[in-house]
């Protein structure tokens, strides 16, 4: 009792002592929560400075736990440049292994930066299942009562049951499930993490898209990896675009289908893909200053690229509910 009360304060200390300020550190913006071994986080750096990430750790407080140790935390490796990011994924590599072992998809293994926790005992930090909080903190493994909390993904003491939902207060089945076998990506307005350790609740759809990590086409599975490896943040420098995106404007973004696309006179094609990078619908030509996108698609996260004559590009988010 008394060290899970000494960490609780060292974590409730750490927003008095260490305030977020917006775009001044890492966050977490993507949580992979997928089939069997398919676990991934991705870091976002918001800064215009690289980053070392062997500061920093991730803990898993597992189904409720308000306290963790080493075996619940690793350190993380690399460095993460301006406005880039880290994808962290589950080291499962052994084609041969079954049940805890099994080997993660391919098609995640070719998305990770850095592989992590291959042996349970020793940390688990990346065995989360959909009702643990997953902490991203800055310090130690040895020293976790003394890290500081930058970002928090659920909540710390609390087990939803099977995941976190769609509606509120999460009771039985009010809502959907969307912590358990999704993705998560982090909004672009979102700007910096949640380190307040007594939230009253976590609302997984107040900061995140939710989209299944896997699809089923013609019947074959494929891994739903396609937003892992870029973030877009409305930290980054308008000079990072290719093309001005405060011209362009989407409304609704999410809509049920239907998309108002405004201030696209200068572009000569927009291609709609999907989360997989398959082309949902192409149209080329001269566009007036607005049109109206119309897409027969099931609900979830897609990505619209538009391209001028000159070559530039500029993707946007689009999602449909």
């Amino acid at each position: 009792m008394k060290r899970t009360l000494l960490l609780l304060s060292i974590l409730i200390n750490s927003i008095a002592f260490g305030q977020l300020l917006p775009c001044n550190e890492l966050f977490i913006s993507e949580y992979v929560e997928g089939w069997s071994t398919n676990k991934a986080l991705e870091i976002y750096n918001p800064t215009n400075n690289p980053i070392d990430l062997s500061q920093y750790m991730v803990i898993r407080f597992s189904n409720g736990a308000t306290s963790a140790t080493a075996a619940n935390a690793v350190q993380l490796t690399g460095t993460i440049a301006p406005y880039d990011v880290h994808v962290g994924v589950l080291e499962k590599l052994d084609p041969n292994g079954t049940g805890q072992e099994a080997p993660i998809w391919d098609s995640l293994q070719a998305r990770a930066d850095a592989f992590y926790c291959p042996v349970y005992d020793v940390s688990n930090a990346f065995y989360w299942n959909g009702n643990d909080a997953v902490a991203l903190a800055k310090g130690v493994t040895s020293d976790i009562p003394n890290s500081l909390l930058i970002d928090l993904f659920g909540k710390i003491g609390e087990n939803p049951g099977d995941g976190w939902t769609s509606a509120f207060p999460y009771v039985g089945t009010n809502g959907d499930i969307v912590t358990e076998d999704h993705s998560l990506i982090r909004k672009p307005s979102i700007l910096k993490g949640e380190n307040n350790p007594t939230i009253s609740y976590f609302n997984p759809l107040a900061e995140y898209d939710s989209i299944p990590p896997v699809v089923d086409i013609g019947g074959q599975l494929y891994g739903n990896w396609f937003s892992l490896g870029s973030h877009a943040c409305d930290c980054a420098p308008a000079s990072l675009e290719d093309m001005n995106t405060d011209l362009v404007s989407i409304t609704p973004n999410p809509s049920n289908g239907s998309f108002n696309l405004k201030g696209i006179s200068s572009y000569s094609s927009i291609l709609v893909v999907n989360s997989l990078g398959q082309k949902i619908k192409l149209i080329e030509g001269n566009f007036s200053d607005s049109i109206l996108l119309e897409l027969d698609e099931s609900k979830g996260v897609y990505f619209l690229r538009l391209k001028d004559s000159s070559g530039k590009r500029l993707t946007k988010r689009l999602i449909i509910k």
